[in-house]
Order: structure tokens, then sequence, then C-alpha cells
């Protein structure tokens, strides 16, 4: 029936019809109109008919409708990921959001302007900007948030910063204990008619105070809606299989051997981190002769024990995946398959799929062949332990195995990066907790040799197994990771240009590889790593094999985690147990779990997020602030963004945190310049911060620069950025210092400053005058996008974009704020720097657009504005 509809509704001669008139039209009987509504509302719901005044239905497409998930940032601009594959991903301003969560299921009307017949230029071609008209299906009803009290009534405030509208809620009842002010409660959202209206909810859960044991992981558990346990009936059914048919001593029994690949002679190895569980994958290497090796990659065979269709196979799908909080493990599958009878121990027999590569010396695939096999594991190593035994010399032969193992894989991976692989690595971060839950140290986790060796043999896997099944033709799930977005990359062309690197047309490739290299020599160099990460498309799943662009495959897929991620397991049912799959379900199985990977990165995120938070509040609390080293990643008029590696989050430093001096930003070269100092504070540099401020509700936290000591304390100044780029002559010494000197020379990107007025000559720039437009403009903004996930570590700015609210600070660094008076019209500053209206203050006085706001004349006798005793433009 429904291709009967959307055949009816396609047609050139369709009217828009009703209920009782599409039964006419598609000849049904008068019986079967539940059944027709029941199949329109499914359309309806999945966005390819739209009911319009007077319930008559028409398709979506002809009507600008496009249907699909909308993701919306920080800054509240919300993007629409079509249904459709292929479609155009499609912008949507924070105004036409309309009352789209994060999420959802939304049906969005595209803006199509009048061109007449003029072709559409490039940037029109590429932006496709949009309204939300309708929400087909919230992805969650329930918010968790802080209780707060308002004059008459009570609301909540979202943990999510992307929620930026309170909630209006009643006084909490049924929830077994009453709500207060302060706590942390879960709402249900009931009502919520425009965006100009707050929400309305009602408390369902009152979780308690936010400082108190616990709260802070079951505040991200409830918000995201990650469950605490497995049904008792999924439980039982993990039970039955490893306790049935004759599994002793939680082994396979030997039914579950026959027809398989006996591998349990192999010296087969694991690698995994110290703490893991869960091991889904091993490996084995042997060579043949000179130039012939065999390489075994197993992993676990979990699409033996989960059927599809099964109590497990079910619950295993809604959670899409394994989510990896800070102090716990949210897993796929329950613990007695997960931890037990499927993750590949050392000395007992377990089930694998097996992929059997032959080698030749350098690296390259001669044949792979596909096994369901059964091993015994010899030995466990955790990545330290590995990473010994590689730098050490070998002392047995599980060692030389080691050894050579790590040798094909240097050379694999070397084979990698010289045909077009990017290598887009950055170390991660571990936080480690005491038994109360508090941080007692944060581990950096490099990607090393004994990393890079599992790696490789893994994407290897990946990579045959996707080749396998598209020379098959046999529909499954993919990895895809598509090409950045050429607007994206050309504004980060000019960033990187910007700042003198030199970088050619990152729509190529091997562009792309030359500029990473670059950046691997220049202090500057991860900073804007970080913006290139950013410029990037974020990898999901799809039934198209649409490549993988970070790794420069054209066949990729994910096999080799099957234990924690529900995709994998679909791979293998594909490949190896002939399960025909419809595309259909394949691909609403492709969105979901697509969906739940950007949850559990969020949670992952979060989870860090809240006990780093309650970490740097003990600091502020106690005021024993420690030090960290932090990378300037952006520089704005009102202050500069830091990446703090050791504690795996970004921040701003305000200017009003900025007591020694008076900073101007020097948009064309965008930078920061002391007025007195010279100190110059740009992209790139590394500076030694303490925290400031945290704001929970919002997710962000702002840094201060650490106390100096001994001479540069004195001078305000630090060593490794004490002078600006023009202070020095280009054979290095001294250039001339004084400040006409200074003005007269010209700069390094051949712009020659202004000329000083004679009371700038004597005095210095003044705060009350305007400094001339200069002569290049600021390049375009690099627009952020999601970060990369590595294992769930790793996420977005935690600072503020430009625009948002924080505390603006006072005027800062000795000057006044006293200006001569004048009739005429206020100009723009163009000197930002600490005063009101340079920062992103929430007070009404504040500015965020970095300009000072206008004083009124103070009148005198007669209505007239008084006279400045002093002549015009000097001091007093």
């Amino acid at each position: 029936m429904e291709t009967k509809i959307l055949k009816l509704l396609g047609r050139a001669d369709y009217v828009p019809s009703n209920v009782p008139q599409l039964i006419g039209g598609l000849g049904l009987h008068a019986s079967q109109q539940q059944e027709l509504q029941e199949v329109l509302h499914t359309l309806e719901t999945d966005g390819k008919i739209l009911r319009t005044k007077g319930n008559r239905y028409i398709l979506s497409q002809p009507a600008d409708m496009v249907a699909g998930i909308i993701q919306i940032n920080r800054a509240g601009k919300g993007f629409l990921l079509p249904d459709e594959p292929g479609a155009v991903e499609i912008v949507i301003q924070e105004a036409s959001t309309g009352t789209a969560l994060n999420g959802d299921r939304v049906l969005v009307r595209r803006d199509v302007k009048p061109r007449g017949l003029r072709p559409k230029t490039a940037s029109e071609a590429e932006e496709v900007t949009g309204t939300v008209v309708r929400i087909l299906e919230r992805k969650r009803s329930r918010l968790v948030g802080t209780l707060k009290q308002a004059r008459e009534f009570l609301y909540v405030v979202p943990d999510d910063p992307r929620i930026p509208h309170h909630i209006s809620v009643p006084p909490a009842r049924d929830t077994g204990r009453p709500g207060v002010v302060g706590d942390k409660v879960v709402v249900e959202l009931t009502h919520w008619e425009n965006r100009f209206t707050p929400p309305e909810g009602e408390i369902v859960e009152v979780l308690g105070p936010p400082d108190a044991e616990g709260v802070d992981m079951l505040s991200v558990l409830r918000n995201y809606g990650l469950p605490l346990s497995f049904p008792k009936e999924v439980l039982d059914e993990a039970n039955s299989i490893v306790h049935g048919l004759g599994r002793a001593n939680n082994e396979p029994s030997e039914e579950d051997f026959v027809g398989r690949l006996d591998c349990r002679e192999h010296m087969v190895i694991t690698i995994d981190p110290d703490d893991a569980k869960d091991f889904d994958d091993a490996i084995c290497l042997q060579r043949q002769s000179k130039d012939h090796w065999k390489l075994w990659v197993h992993i676990a065979d979990v699409s033996h024990y989960v059927k599809p269709g099964s109590l497990l196979d079910k619950e295993a799908y809604e959670r899409g995946n394994s989510t990896y909080l800070v102090d716990r493990v949210i897993p796929m599958l329950p613990e007695a398959l997960s931890n037990g009878l499927c993750s590949l121990k050392p000395g007992v027999a377990r089930l694998t799929k097996c992929v059997e590569f032959d080698l030749a010396t350098d690296g390259t695939v001669v044949k792979a062949t596909f096994h369901s096999a059964v091993i015994r594991s010899q030995r466990r190593y955790t990545y330290q332990e590995a990473y010994k035994i590689i730098k050490g010399q070998p002392q047995d032969d599980m060692e030389r195995m080691l050894h050579a193992a790590h040798q094909m894989a240097q050379r694999i991976r070397a084979k990698r990066f010289r045909t077009g692989a990017l290598d887009l690595e950055f170390p991660e971060n571990k936080i480690r907790l005491d038994e109360r839950g508090r941080v007692l140290r944060i581990e950096r986790i490099e990607n090393d040799e004994s990393h890079q060796l599992i790696e490789e043999y893994m994407l290897l896997a990946n990579e045959a197994v996707a080749g396998r099944l598209m020379a098959l033709a046999r529909p499954s799930v993919y990895r895809v990771h598509e090409k950045p977005k050429a607007k994206r990359l050309e504004a980060f062309q000019d960033d990187v240009l910007g700042h003198r690197v030199p970088c050619g047309d990152l729509t190529k490739r091997d562009e792309v590889q030359k500029l990473l290299r670059t950046l691997e020599k220049l202090p500057i160099g991860p900073a804007l790593k970080i913006g290139f990460l950013r410029s990037l498309m974020r990898a999901r799943y799809a039934v198209e094999p649409l490549g993988h662009y970070g790794l420069n495959k054209q066949k990729y897929t994910h096999f080799t985690s099957p234990i924690r991620r529900y995709s994998d397991l679909v791979v293998h049912r594909t490949l190896f147990n002939n399960q025909l799959i419809p595309v259909p379900e394949l691909k609403k199985t492709a969105e979901h779990i697509s969906n739940t990977e950007r949850v559990s990165s969020d949670a992952e995120r979060d989870s860090k997020d809240v006990k780093l938070y309650a970490h740097l509040k003990a600091q502020l609390k106690s005021g024993e602030l420690q030090t960290y080293q932090a990378l300037v990643t952006d520089v704005r008029n009102f202050g500069f963004f830091v990446d703090v590696t050791d504690l795996g989050m970004s921040g701003l430093i305000h200017l009003s945190s900025l007591t020694d001096d008076f900073f101007i930003f020097d948009d064309v070269r965008n930078q920061l310049v002391g007025r007195h100092t010279r100190r110059v504070i740009k992209l790139g540099d590394r500076l030694s911060v303490q925290i400031y401020r945290i704001d929970e509700t919002k997710k962000q936290v702002d840094f201060q620069l650490a106390p100096q000591s001994g001479d540069d304390a004195r001078d305000g100044r630090d060593r490794d950025t004490r002078r600006s780029d023009f202070s020095r002559t280009r054979s290095g010494s001294r250039g001339p210092q004084t400040r006409e000197e200074r003005s007269s020379r010209p700069r390094p990107d051949g712009v020659r400053p202004r000329t000083l007025f004679p009371s700038e000559q004597r005095e210095g720039p003044r705060p009350d005058r305007p400094a001339r437009k200069p002569e290049v403009e600021s390049p375009e903004e690099l627009q952020l996008a999601s970060g990369r996930k590595r294992g769930g570590k790793g996420g977005p700015m935690q600072g503020r974009p430009p625009g948002s609210e924080s505390d603006g600070g006072g005027f800062r660094g000795g000057f006044s704020k006293k200006r001569p008076h004048s009739s005429k019209k206020s100009t723009p500053r163009r000197d930002h720097g600490h005063g009101e209206g340079t920062g992103t203050g929430s007070s009404s006085a504040g500015r965020t657009d970095g300009f000072a706001k206008k004083r009124p004349f103070k009148k005198g006798p007669g209505g007239f504005a008084k006279k400045n005793s002093a002549k015009r433009g000097k001091r007093k």
C-alpha cells in the first residue's frame, strides 16, 4: 500500500486529497480506512509525505521539504543531515530552528531564492539553508537540569548548553523526595508552543544536590538516557547461553568447534589497555619464507551467540555501542558475554572470525582469506608491556614475534601515508579517580609504536572485509568519512596563510599532507592542526561505501570490535553468516548507530568534564591553584582561547584578567600586542595558566595567566612571547626602538603602519582616539566543526565562542576612563582592550562587538554641554 500511495501522490494530475478521497483514488474498500491511516501516519513520520490544512496529503519533496536529523551546536546553529543518501547538508540559523532540540527528526523547508536566469555561484551551490517546520520525532523528552526559583514560579536550567531555554515547572510531586532549589532534577517536556515562549515540563525525578557523591555521574546517565543495568530477561538469555549446551568452565563446547579453522596451537597474543576487560581482537604473525609472511587477525565471534531477533540482539541494537564513561562502562552486551564467553582471554578456547593475510616483506597484501576459527590466546600484553619489549631485546620466541609484528606494522604504516593517508593523531588524556570518585591524576597517552602495531593490522582487516563485501555485492554497513566542504577548507587555508605559513590548494590531498608535515615542525603547528580537524566532516555509518577521507581508503568498514559496536556485529553476519538484510533495514540501522555513537561521544566528554569541573572548583575553593601548560589556539579582540593539554580541555583567557598591560588586537596579524611592554600573544604560543572561573551550566571554563617570577614578573613579559614580530631586524639584532622609528618601519607583511599623530608620538596611543582602519582586512574566521573522536577521548572546545556571555570585567591596566567630550558622533574604537565593551559581559552595559559605548553629554546651565577646561586632545 505504501508504494501505491507514493505513486498516486506523485502523479502529475494529483490534487491534494484527504483520507476518504484517497480511499477512492486507491480503489480501497471502506473497511481499509484504518490501515490506510496507519500507513499515512508512518509515511508522514518518515518525512515522505506532508499533511496540509484540511488533512490533505502531498509529497514532501516537490514542496521543498526535507526530512532528517538536526544537530545543533552550542551557538544555537543547526545542521540537518537529510535522510536521503548523498543529499546536501542544510544549514539552519538559530532563529529558524523552532522548537527543535539536538538530535530530533525534523522536517525542514529549504530556502529557495529567486535568481532569474543567472547560474548559481559556488557558495550558493554548496550551502543550502532552511527552516524547521515540523518536529517528526523527539530524540528525547526528558532533560536534566538544575532547579531554580524565580519570584513567583520554579524553573529548570538544562545542563545541555545547546538548550538555551529555561523550562517552567510546578513543584515536584510523586518523586520520592521534595525538590530543593539547587538540586539536580529530571524534567519531562510537556508543552512547547514556539521558541518565543518558554517550554513547560514536569519534574519526574529528583537526583539531589549537585555536589553530593554520585549525583554528577547520575546526571550524565539520565541526560543521555544511558541505562544503568540490563533487563532481567536479557540477563537470563545471556546466562543460558554461557551455561548451556555443555559449555563448562566458561568455554565453548565441542559442537561449537565444528567447521572452524583450528588455530589453538598458533602463537596468538592480545594487546590492550591495562584496564580493559573485553578483549575482542588478537593477532599472530609467522614467517613462511624470505619474502612471504602469514598474518592472522582474529576477532571475537559474537554473532555465534547473539542471534538476529533475540532479546540480546534487540538490546544491543538499542544501545548501539558500549559507552566508556570516566568511572564506569555501559556495555553493549551483558558482562557474561562481553567480559566472559566472547572475550579473547589467554589460556582458554575462544571462537573468532578470522582474516588470514599473505603478506610480502614490504607489507603488501598478496592474498586475503576469511574463516570462522577457534583460538587459545597465549599471552595478554598491555600497551606499556608491549612498548617495553619493542624497545628492548627479545628474550624468547613470543617476543621475537612481537618485534617482527612491530617492524611489519611500521612498513604497512609508512606505505599507508605514502599513498595519501593523513596523520591526524593527537595524544589523549585518561583520568584516574580515587575510591571516592575524585580526580587522582591525569595521564597522557601517546599514540606510540605499541598502539600503532595493533592499529595497522585492524585497519588492514577492516579494508579487506569491506573489499570482500563489495566484491560479493552484498548489502552491509560501511564506515564513511566524506570529503570536507571546499568552503571550510578555503576558510582554513586563509587562516593558515594569515600566519605566513605556506599552504597550497587543500582540495588536493598531497597539499594537505605537505601542510601537515610543515605544521609538525612549527610552534604554531598544533593549534593550526586543531583548526584543520574542525574543518573536517564527522565519520558515520552508511549503506553506501563512500570511502574514508582521513584514511584515504575507498573500501572501509568496521569489523574488529563486535563486543562494543553493533555495526561490526552486522558486518560479521552479512559476510560470514550469509545473512541478507534488506537495504531499508540497513539504512535505518546505519542511521541509528551513527546517532548512538554521537550520544556516547557526548556522554563520555561530559563525564570527564563533570569530574574535571569538580577538581578545578576544589582548587578555586582552597586557593591552591595548579599551573598548567597551554597552547594558544585562537585570538580575538576580547581575549584568546587556549588548549590545556594536561586537562584535555580548552578555555578562554579574557583580557580583563591581564592586569599588567593594555593589549591591542591586531586583526591583520591576528595577535594581541601589549601597549607598554610590546608583549605579543599569538596563535601557537605556549603559556603557563591557572584556573580562573567555571560556568558548569554553560560548560565553559576561563583561565588566567599564571604568576611569573624573577625578571619576567617585574617587566610583565613572558620569555617566549616578549618581543613582537616587528621589534627585530632580519639579521636578528635589535631594530629601531623609538616609537617614531617603529611607526615608520614596514611590517613583515608589507603593510606600512599608520603615521602617529604628534600627541601620540609624545604620549603614546590614547584609549579615547580611534585607530585608523587597517589596509588589510582580517581573514574570514574559521567555522568550528565537530571534533574527532578516538576511543571516546577528546571533544570540542569548552571556551566561549565569540558573542557568548561571560563577565566582561572592569577597565584594567592603569589607564584613565576619562574621555574628552565632543559634540561629534562617537567613532567605534579599533584598539580593543580591557574596558567596558571589549569583553563578552553579561551586564547591560557590556558589549560583545568590541566597541566602546557612547556616553551622553553632561548638560550645564541652559541645557548646553559643558566644555572641557583643558585643550581638546591633551591630558589634564
